[in-house]
């Protein structure tokens, strides 16, 4: 069940989506939150530059490895934009982060993406449970779906 606090961090989740549209990059966002509720790390899409592996859930699960001791990894909640990739779930899972909560899922944005006409992504979208079957996963929240929508139709519209 996504919670209240759950959901201020979906939204900054989203607010980061639409930084990174407003910078000329792909509309998504994350956040890393111990188990103590404490805001660790935040990041959004890096990928315009060339490097399609410049998601912000790998940097996390990144950060998390060189950071946090296994222990603190599993306390962690990773809050995002958008259900992860399959790259960005399986390092999640490598490196043995806790709970996930996203706003929009990877089946909605595949439809989002065939109604918009847009090349569908490399990688074929999977939930992130087919990766990583243990994960405990929230989402998505519908009215934070809409909103990362229209980021997605901002960004193919142009």
């Amino acid at each position: 069940m996504i919670t209240t606090t759950d959901r201020q961090h979906l939204e900054r989740c989203v607010e980061l989506a639409e930084e990174a549209l407003e910078a000329g990059d792909e509309p998504f966002g994350s956040v890393l939150v111990s188990g103590d509720g404490e805001v660790l790390v935040e990041d959004h899409n890096h990928v315009a530059g060339g490097d399609a592996t410049q998601h912000p859930e790998f940097f996390l699960a990144r950060w998390a490895a060189e950071n946090l001791p296994p222990e603190e990894r599993a306390r962690a909640t990773v809050y995002t934009s958008g259900e992860h990739c399959p790259m960005c779930a399986a390092a999640h899972g490598w490196v043995g982060l806790g709970r996930i909560v996203y706003a929009s899922s990877s089946e909605q944005l595949e439809t989002w993406l065939e109604a918009l006409g847009a090349a569908p992504p490399r990688v074929r979208p999977l939930p992130i449970q087919a990766i990583v079957p243990d994960a405990q996963v929230e989402g998505p929240e519908p009215e934070l779906a809409e909103r990362v929508h229209s980021l997605h139709r901002r960004l193919h519209d142009t």
